[in-house]
């Protein structure tokens, strides 16, 4: 997908940042990091990437999404000395030997590195495939206005802090955290035919999930665990849990 890369610079722009998205903006000296922004109410806004450049933060943002994430950040900025700049660095990625600046994506190590620059592109590989072996889920398909970070694997994707302190639908992620046993959420799940992403899955005669991404034999699905045992249903395709 293509990407977007918005700077934010000023004196506080790391306290900024820092009270509103779901990481802890002092893995910066690590690498990239992962991270969101959220509603109030706990849900996803955007997914990006937040990159230490010079005395700027980089978010690298889903082109579709960075409009909207410039005027949320707007709208949080009020009396904070932080400006907020579209740029033109581009994003390269791949899973082969890195060049001399790349970063590590923090997800999964299957995904490989990116490099900001003037170029833009990536190797070649099948990313669609690595997605849905490792269950990594994709601005636009399986994160939506209705996804709950946690339920998207935010978590084992490096994506979320817990220890951090506040930020916007901190407590919503928190009390899913600690509180409760998560009933529902994506998956890698195995496949006979093909349906189209949205397709309704059902277990027997009850409602069980969603399909979203398909490469090959595997999918990612969102599903009722409770629900998500032997065969299951989705359009014509038939699919089950991934061992």
């Amino acid at each position: 997908m293509a990407r977007r890369i918005i700077e934010v610079t000023g004196p506080e722009a790391k306290d900024f940042l820092q009270g509103l998205v779901t990481n802890d903006i002092q893995k910066l000296s690590e690498g990239l990091v992962y991270a969101a922004l959220l509603t109030p109410q706990g849900k996803y806004i955007a997914d990006f990437f937040l990159v230490a450049a010079d005395d700027a933060i980089w978010l690298d943002v889903e082109e579709g999404l960075a409009l909207s994430l410039m005027q949320r950040l707007s709208m949080y900025k009020l009396r904070a000395d932080v400006t907020l700049t579209e740029t033109d660095v581009k994003v390269r990625r791949g899973t082969g030997e890195p060049p001399k600046g790349a970063l590590d994506d923090p997800r999964h190590l299957a995904l490989g590195w990116r490099l900001y620059g003037s170029e833009e592109g990536d190797d070649g590989s099948d990313w669609e495939s690595i997605r849905v072996a490792h269950c990594i889920p994709e601005t636009g398909i399986e994160l939506t206005p209705d996804t709950f970070i946690l339920e998207a694997g935010f978590e084992r994707l490096n994506g979320v802090d817990f220890r951090k302190g506040c930020y916007v639908g901190q407590e919503i992620a928190a009390r899913m955290k600690h509180k409760t046993e998560l009933r529902k959420g994506l998956a890698t799940v195995e496949i006979d035919g093909s349906a189209p992403v949205g397709t309704p899955i059902t277990a027997g005669e009850k409602a069980a999930g969603t399909l979203y991404t398909q490469a090959g034999d595997q999918a990612i699905a969102y599903l009722r665990f409770d629900r998500a045992k032997g065969d299951m249903a989705a359009g014509d395709a038939t699919l089950r849990m991934a061992e």
